[in-house]
């Protein structure tokens, strides 16, 4: 098969290119590597219903050089001493350097000031360490990214204040992400309205509110909702940190090998008149996929950088197999994310991959051993069988298996981030949202010679105003909702619901928008505590953080006015859009206006399955888009449109078909409707017949956030930092 046929878009192809191929391996020889010649796992990924997290994608079966097939990884907290800080910083880097991401915890460190018996008579402190990690985070490069690093502290540190402060104080420790652990003391303390955890509670919230950080990890739900919760009560284990994206609590040298299944590719029927979700084939899936994640870790288990590592994997066996596309699976189904109908979709799915796991777990326990340390009274209590036994949603048949064989992975699902491979399938990443079901331009200047743009509404969208034939405009139906127009308790309780499920935990964004108050973060945190979830990060649309990634241009004089420096940033402007019918099928136009100045700023044009030549869209939408840019009027811009000649198609169906956009081609229906819409937003916006004078705003302005890879803006998703353009993720 040639990957064209397996990924239908050049973003996916080019994702695939750069991040998982091997040299010139064809994509039958990488599928082969990938999947060890298992002809099931083969058909999985073939069929786009389950993919290997990146690191194996990369890395399996390559011998030529030293990498893991583990995308993160925990080490020890930090000791308190000289050696064991820098001890840690070796480890990091020999770690990075094989691919891999850590999660280390600094509440051991003694706050500044504190004595030590060296030249210095006191100690600076555990936050001023943070900066020494960092640092070879983003030295130790990993094939083109630099590596990803979280540092926790406990909120009963004494220098939680400054950790909590220590990215907006150090511009150097930007790339890394923090959290704050948290014990339910500390939570019952602010929901009673203890002022000094009410006052710290709020600090983190307005600091998140401000710079997207820190998270929060929900320390007790952490211990309590597992399969090792009696090891824990017991001292026979301690969860020692998170990784990067805080989907996956691990001991000392932990690591995980992820894979996802896509929700997408289950449903029956999509977008018909009974959508339903396949579980018979999901459990199929599950069977296939536990198996497939086993073998690697055998596999993988000489290729940890450390020996630490090694001998933790090999005694809890720990494995994460998780989902993407849930968001996509919501839209096919015509399901509102967060409602009533997604809460018990949820369930369903939940309850068949919890138990057929577990009983693929145990029936490979049966044939290969259980994992090391397996204890049959401590799994067989743990509070996370034990309040599935209680709700009757474990099987009988999933006891039995444990009881009789034990299981082979002391920890089985989690959801990761799946950015890159999300993003390569075309599907919505993790357990969010789609991110903006209104459309947005997907262009790269890096993956090729020229700009060139991939798409406008993400597919799933599309595909969903083509089948409903859906006005976006004016009657935008309740499953169509992006993850910024998205109510955020209804987004923290979709969160929980899948906690419910999930052993280790989950990788996730809430995305508010920019008019959200402080309080909303602070109601957020307590919510998803009190919901059982066991992490949660925020992200408020327009906050410093943006500023910080995206760079704050210097105020200067303004220029006079010239045509070629007309203000043009989306953000600026007002969108419209528009449904027309050709004279070969649909098709779909978006056009933003200047807010103050009326300027046609972009155009957007998008074919239906039955629409003309896509490439002739594009390259129209662009040409109109530039003429606005370089300042000529919207009647300048269709007097052009209104010259061309008649289109034979167009006339033809136009006398044998109603509703036929007014006009003789494509490119005078499109000028007629711009002008329509352009005389819309005069009245809507600018209440005024004519704009008679371009101004240009005097202000400080906020520049797009860039990609590292190809310069387009950056999206907070899934608890890491995304491009939706080129699929970059700092957190592979």
């Amino acid at each position: 098969m040639e990957l064209k046929n397996w990924l239908d878009t050049q973003l996916g192809q080019d994702i695939w290119t750069r991040k998982y191929q091997n040299g010139d391996e064809t994509f039958d020889q990488w599928l082969d590597r990938v999947s060890n010649g298992d002809d099931a796992v083969k058909d999985l990924i073939l069929s786009k219903k389950f993919i290997f997290g990146g690191r194996i994608l990369a890395s399996r079966g390559i011998t030529d050089r030293k990498v893991t097939y583990s995308n993160c990884y925990v080490l020890p907290p930090v000791g308190d001493s000289i050696e064991e800080i820098y001890d840690t910083n070796k480890y990091l880097a020999r770690t990075f350097s094989y691919g891999g991401g850590c999660g280390i915890d600094i509440s051991q460190l003694r706050p500044k000031g504190s004595p030590v018996n060296n030249a210095a008579l006191t100690t600076t402190g555990a936050v001023s360490f943070m900066e020494t990690f960092n640092n070879t985070s983003q030295t130790i490069g990993q094939k083109g990214r630099r590596g990803a690093l979280m540092i926790s502290m406990d909120v009963n540190h004494a220098e939680i204040e400054d950790f909590i402060n220590a990215k907006t104080q150090n511009k150097k420790l930007e790339e890394c992400n923090i959290s704050v652990r948290t014990d339910d003391l500390f939570m019952t303390r602010v929901i009673a309205g203890d002022g000094n955890a009410n006052e710290l509670m709020y600090k983190l919230a307005e600091n998140n509110w401000n710079w997207g950080e820190p998270g929060m990890l929900f320390w007790d739900n952490i211990n309590k909702e597992t399969l090792l919760s009696e090891y824990i009560k017991n001292g026979e284990f301690e969860f020692a940190g998170v990784n990067p994206c805080a989907e996956e609590p691990l001991p000392a040298g932990g690591s995980c090998l992820l894979g996802s299944l896509n929700l997408a590719e289950f449903v029956k029927d999509s977008f018909g008149k009974r959508p339903a979700f396949d579980i018979p084939s999901f459990k199929q899936a599950v069977k296939v996929a536990i198996r497939a994640l086993n073998q690697v870790l055998d596999e993988g288990l000489p290729l940890h950088p450390l020996q630490i590592q090694r001998d933790s994997v090999a005694k809890w066996r720990q494995i994460g197999l998780g989902i993407m596309g849930f968001g996509d699976m919501l839209i096919k189904m015509r399901i509102p994310y967060g409602s009533d109908r997604c809460s018990n979709l949820i369930a369903t799915i939940g309850m068949a991959l919890c138990n057929v796991g577990l009983q693929e777990s145990a029936l490979l326990a049966k044939e290969l051993g259980t994992f090391e340390a397996y204890n049959p009274d401590y799994i067989l209590n743990s509070f996370y069988l034990q309040s599935k036994i209680k709700e009757g949603v474990i099987y009988e048949e999933t006891i039995d298996l444990i009881k009789a064989y034990g299981l082979r992975n002391s920890q089985l699902f989690t959801i990761a981030p799946t950015g890159s491979i999300g993003t390569m399938f075309g599907v919505s990443t993790g357990v969010e949202p789609i991110y903006d079901v209104n459309g947005f331009a997907r262009t790269t200047k890096s993956l090729n010679a020229e700009d060139k743009v991939y798409m406008e509404y993400p597919n799933i969208v599309q595909r969903a105003i083509e089948a409903d034939d859906i006005d976006m405009l004016n009657n935008k139906p309740a499953y169509l909702i992006g993850a910024k127009d998205l109510d955020f308790m209804s987004r923290v309780k979709t969160q929980a619901d899948w906690q419910v499920w999930i052993d280790a935990s989950i990788s996730s964004t809430l995305n508010l928008p920019k008019e959200s108050p402080v309080e909303d973060v602070f109601k957020a945190y307590v919510a998803a505590h009190e919901l059982g979830c066991k992490g949660l990060t925020v992200f408020r649309d327009g906050c410093k953080k943006e500023g910080i990634l995206k760079g704050v241009a210097k105020e200067e004089k303004p220029e006079p006015t010239q045509l070629n420096a007309i203000d043009t940033d989306i953000n600026h402007c007002i969108a419209f859009g528009s449904k027309l019918q050709t004279g070969c099928g649909s098709l779909w136009m978006t056009v933003y206006f200047h807010k103050k100045t009326g300027q046609l700023c972009h155009i957007f044009l998008n074919k239906g399955s039955k629409g003309g030549c896509n490439s002739y869209m594009v390259g129209l939408s662009r040409l109109i888009s530039l003429a606005g840019k370089k300042g000529a009027t919207v009647e300048e811009i269709v007097d052009q449109l209104k010259s061309v000649v008649a289109c034979p198609s167009f006339v033809s169906r136009k006398t044998t078909e109603p509703g036929i956009s007014a006009g003789r081609s494509c490119a005078e229906a499109v000028g007629r409707e711009l002008l329509k819409l352009h005389e819309q937003f005069k009245i809507n916006y600018l209440n005024q017949p004519e704009i008679t004078q371009l101004k240009i705003d005097n202000e400080v302005k906020i520049e797009i956030a860039k990609c590292p890879e190809c310069g387009a803006e950056l999206s907070h998703t899934g608890g890491c930092i995304n491009c939706y353009n080129c699929g970059w993720t700092k957190c592979d």
